[in-house]
């Protein structure tokens, strides 16, 4: 997408799609992933997963490891981390990211017509060859890739791969996606400072291409433009209204 008309036009509907650097109000520089790994790996909000097929105690001793090892050994293990609490760092190391980010991203939102219950962003590092579950989320999310390459996997129809009367409950998560058509899939190469608006609620699933790669996703909750959800988002309205005690839970994958 390249201009504001064409983001208000197509953002209610998959499939997904990339955003132009000309399109996003807002600039960062972030610490290097090495040196946010470090730092995320020692708060008890983030959420480590150790992967690899090799021995069980290898693996066992990294898990008991990842909070205490040197980082630059860290950085050559297959993991996965996420953390969804960001602004717990607003006034450390990421400075400045409410009023040179988050606001000017809200403020440009506000400008088309939008509005929303939460916008917050979740920061994701993964190692060399690392891959995401397959999963979908609730909200609407901005996917910013910061350091390195990832491959960003979702269908060019999930509508007919997976109906949102179906994942209304985010409970497709499984390691690896289910089998499929490669010419059903719909994959994004995204390198540093790559945009891209990844629909609620559709499936996807994240390679990793590079030692160390990084990315922030913003998640918009109960996102509306002039009033109307997103088509998918409307799916999992008509679910809570239907199931009111399930209302406002998953909000987020945690099955990164």
């Amino acid at each position: 997408m390249t201009t504001r008309e064409e983001f208000t036009a197509s953002w209610r509907t998959p499939p997904n799609f990339r955003i132009a650097p000309t399109m996003i109000p807002f600039a960062y520089t972030f610490p290097p992933a090495q040196e946010v790994l470090d730092l995320l790996r020692k708060d008890p909000e983030t959420k480590i997963t150790i992967l690899g097929d090799g021995e069980p105690a290898v693996r066992t001793a990294r898990v008991l490891a990842v909070r205490t090892a040197p980082v630059e050994e860290i950085a050559t293990w297959p993991f996965r981390l996420v953390h969804f609490n960001l602004s717990r760092f607003y006034g450390n190391w990421l400075h400045d990211f409410q009023t040179k980010v988050m606001i000017p991203w809200r403020t440009f939102l506000a400008a088309q017509g939008f509005t929303w219950q939460r916008c917050a962003p979740a920061l994701f590092i993964s190692g060399h060859r690392c891959s995401s579950t397959y999963h979908v989320d609730n909200p609407n999310g901005l996917v910013w890739q910061v350091e390195g390459t990832k491959i960003f996997n979702s269908y060019r129809d999930p509508d007919r791969m997976a109906p949102a009367s179906a994942v209304v409950n985010a409970e497709i998560a499984a390691e690896v996606p289910p089998a499929h058509d490669p010419a059903e899939r719909l994959s994004a190469k995204m390198e540093p400072g790559d945009m891209l608006w990844s629909h609620a609620l559709t499936p996807h699933w994240v390679t990793g291409d590079t030692p160390l790669s990084m990315n922030i996703n913003i998640f918009h909750s109960g996102l509306c433009h002039q009033g109307r959800y997103s088509a998918r988002e409307e799916a999992l309205r008509q679910h809570w209204d239907a199931h009111p005690e399930q209302a406002w839970q998953n909000l987020r994958s945690a099955r990164y």
